[in-house]
């Protein structure tokens, strides 16, 4: 099927300026895959509608316009882009988490925080100096997006960051299954888009595996905690199956790591038993959560556990899930490119990694040509199709 059947285009759309794409060092990998994606999907283009051909830069060899941001041996850094951005429609692309980036400070060598990617990230932005047609910075992983709301006297991060961007020039934010979207409210008169990747989810798990049966009699979509449960909804939703999850039980007695420890998971369901579940999550961290909730679901009697996440950060490495695997409770992690994945996480034959890359290309392309992006933000449409031609060959 035509990408065009698919979305719906209307070609009287024209492309506001030729586009060029700035990555940070942390985004570089994850820009260099958006970049291939977003020239097929212009040379498709191009084939349906031949005269784009006559708008310069409709397509290129490559969209990444050379920059670099080199430090200094205390740490400080500054942002080098070498080519002229003069009238370029400019996506910045960064990857906060990306902790395997490395540098060398005072003799040492460390990783980069999400501070420093932040910093590099606001170093390219100055250095473009509003020189092109618009600023618009994508980041899948939003930064300080876990410190979305205040709780006592506390510093609100993530609304600082926003504005941060805003007032250097940048005039639409994209970002993917953001902790809370309503940080939107913090930059009200500027674009802030939030994609999603369920669609992607849900059919890289259909296409890796090969029994996979939806409806309420074999599946169930759990959240881990009750702040997931309107994610988990949208995934029971499309899937045509309920939802149940789990609360956490907190002591609220004391702090521990800035936040009142958990206790136990208290399962909120009734019976599971025989079915397969799906755990799906914004991101992992440690991953205690998910491995309690697992280990508590295998317990109850459910058959497969699967677990869907956005953002797989293992803080503390693969170990727990490594034997949660082998103890026959996790059978399979799908989790997405949005951020930075661990080498022995590729590596693991637990895990199963979910490109966003070409759903970020389509959101470029569209934002580019001024064509509504209604459909990537929503994708029910595209998972019923999925599901009914799985339902088909089952």
């Amino acid at each position: 099927m035509s990408t065009s059947h698919v979305f719906g285009r209307d070609y009287r759309h024209i492309p506001q300026a030729p586009i060029g794409i700035i990555a940070t060092p942390g985004g570089r990998e994850l820009a260099e895959s958006i970049d291939k994606e977003l020239i097929k999907e212009r040379l498709a283009l191009l084939e349906e509608y031949p005269p784009y051909e006559s708008f310069p830069g409709f397509l290129r060899d490559t969209f990444i316009i050379p920059s670099d941001n080199p430090r200094f041996q205390n740490g400080e850094g500054k942002a080098v882009i070498d080519l002229s951005v003069r009238g370029l429609d400019l996506f910045f692309i960064t990857d906060i988490g990306n902790w395997g980036m490395k540098y060398n400070r005072n003799g040492e060598t460390v990783s980069m925080a999400p501070d420093e990617h932040f910093q590099d990230l606001k170093r390219l932005v100055a250095a473009a100096r509003g020189m092109g047609h618009r600023c618009n910075v994508i980041m899948p992983m939003l930064y300080e997006s876990r410190q979305h709301r205040i709780s006592g006297r506390e510093s609100l991060d993530c609304a600082i960051a926003l504005q941060e961007l805003v007032n250097l020039g940048v005039n639409n934010i994209m970002t993917i299954d953001a902790h809370n979207a309503h940080v939107h409210n913090a930059i009200p008169y500027h674009g802030f888009e939030n994609l999603h990747a369920a669609y992607q989810i849900i059919k890289k798990i259909i296409n890796t595996v090969p029994d996979f049966r939806i409806g309420p009699d074999n599946l169930i979509v759990v959240s881990p905690d009750l702040g997931g449960m309107s994610r988990c909804r949208y995934f029971a939703e499309q899937l045509h199956t309920h939802l149940t999850g789990f609360y956490k039980l907190r002591d609220l007695s004391r702090v521990v790591d800035g936040k009142a420890p958990v206790l136990e998971h208290k399962f909120l369901g009734g019976s599971i038993a025989g079915r397969d579940a799906i755990v799906v999550d914004d991101m992992i961290a440690s991953g205690g959560s998910v491995i309690e909730v697992a280990y508590k679901l295998k317990e109850a009697g459910v058959r497969n556990i699967y677990v869907a996440c956005t953002f797989m950060l293992f803080t503390s490495g693969v170990e727990k899930f490594q034997k949660a695997y082998e103890d026959g409770v996790i059978t399979r992690i799908f989790g997405t490119n949005a951020t930075y994945t661990r080498p022995e996480l590729l590596a693991a034959p637990w895990y199963t990694q979910v490109s966003i890359s070409r759903l970020v290309s389509l959101y470029i392309d569209l934002f580019n040509r001024n064509e509504s992006i209604a459909k990537l933000l929503d994708n029910s449409a595209k998972i019923g199709k999925l599901l009914e031609n799985h339902n088909l060959h089952a």
